[in-house]
């Protein structure tokens, strides 16, 4: 820039190169006109598909248009962060019934204050060369359609599993957004490659992709474990298995995982051995031990009461052991109604 306005086709290209330098895989620009998307957010939300996430439609239209969230903004910088662990047990783990399986993104650190310090990074090298500009930083942390925004910038498609599928990496990163004031030209939007494979749709386990590019959350493992607050419908409780936070199976299956890399962010390599722990170890800590222990970690969201209450639903789902209704009965007193409720169904289970 000299003296007069940035170039801002140069500055773009320049944003893409720094974003990698501060460890982002890749950066994409997006402009802010998501009236398409927002209409089937609408009719997604009218038919209760969001299920008990009210936080889905309590701000209203800000999800899908940018310049009311943060007022000013005029282009939007995506970037994704691959969190793949290597040499991950993840499907050893799924097949062994007496296991806890935790989805592969939550094994290890969570990922929003590293994401939103990166893209604080990465705002000041902005300034640094143009001056002050208008910005805020946001990784699933607030009213944003983050996907559609990814898919705008060119970071991938959005699948029938209604996940980001990158064709050079698969779909195992992170994705965080830079909402700014400046009028950065977007890229091209990435076109779907899904043809007609269905993989995603027939190994779901609850049939919660109920259409290719439609999910009803309220079918969703990773809904059921994480988001709802209450009981989990006793029809899915079999479907879940020995999955205790969250559900990969969609994107295990993904033939274009096959390009996914390994994360170097040791952050997300799994901690506490959570990527192969027992049911019945981890039904045993106490809610003092679930917060040391999963301290920084994106499961403390969930609460103890829930923990429990997932992991005696995966109890009831494992195989008839003494074992298993020993861990089953010393909770048969908890305070919790919840976990109560939930212990007296999978004992049901390993008894008849």
């Amino acid at each position: 820039m000299e003296g007069g306005s940035p170039d801002f086709h140069r500055l773009a290209l320049q944003i893409k190169h720094w974003a990698v330098e501060l460890g982002f895989q890749q950066a994409g620009i997006a402009g802010i006109d998501l009236s398409r998307e927002e209409g089937f957010l609408q009719a997604w939300l009218n038919e209760g598909r969001h299920g008990e996430m009210e936080y889905m439609a309590r701000h209203g239209l800000k999800r899908s248009r940018p310049a009311e969230l943060v007022p000013g903004t005029l282009s939007v910088i995506s970037v994704r962060l691959d969190y793949l662990p290597p040499a991950s047990r993840s499907t050893k783990t799924l097949a062994d019934p007496v296991r806890a399986f935790i989805s592969r993104y939550a094994q290890g650190r969570d990922y929003h204050k590293l994401m939103r310090d990166r893209l604080q990074r990465l705002a000041e090298r902005i300034q640094a060369e143009i001056g002050p500009f208008g910005y805020r930083a946001f990784s699933d942390s607030a009213p944003v359609l983050e996907k559609a925004l990814a898919q705008k910038a060119g970071l991938g498609w959005i699948g029938k599993h209604t996940n980001l599928i990158n064709p050079k990496a698969g779909s195992w990163f992170f994705l965080g957004e830079l909402y700014t004031s400046l009028p950065l030209p977007p890229d091209s939007p990435a076109l779907p490659h899904c043809g007609r494979c269905t993989a995603c749709m027939d190994i779901c386990p609850t049939r919660a992709i109920v259409a290719p590019f439609e999910l009803d959350a309220r079918r969703c493992i990773s809904y059921l474990s994480i988001e709802l607050p209450g009981p989990i419908p006793l029809e899915l409780r079999p479907l879940l298995g020995n999955r205790i936070y969250g559900c990969d199976d969609c994107q295990l299956i993904c033939p274009w995982n096959r390009f996914a890399r390994p994360t170097g962010e040791r952050d997300f390599h799994p901690r506490q051995g959570l990527d192969r722990a027992g049911l019945i170890d981890l039904f045993g800590w106490n809610e003092t031990e679930f917060l040391q222990r999963l301290e920084g970690s994106p499961i403390r969201r969930i609460g103890h009461q829930r923990w429990l209450r997932n992991i005696a639903v995966a109890l009831g789902n494992a195989p008839k052991s003494e074992q298993t209704r020993t861990a089953l009965l010393e909770r048969t007193e908890d305070p919790s109604e919840l976990v109560r409720e939930h212990v007296a169904w999978a004992l049901a289970r390993q008894t008849n």
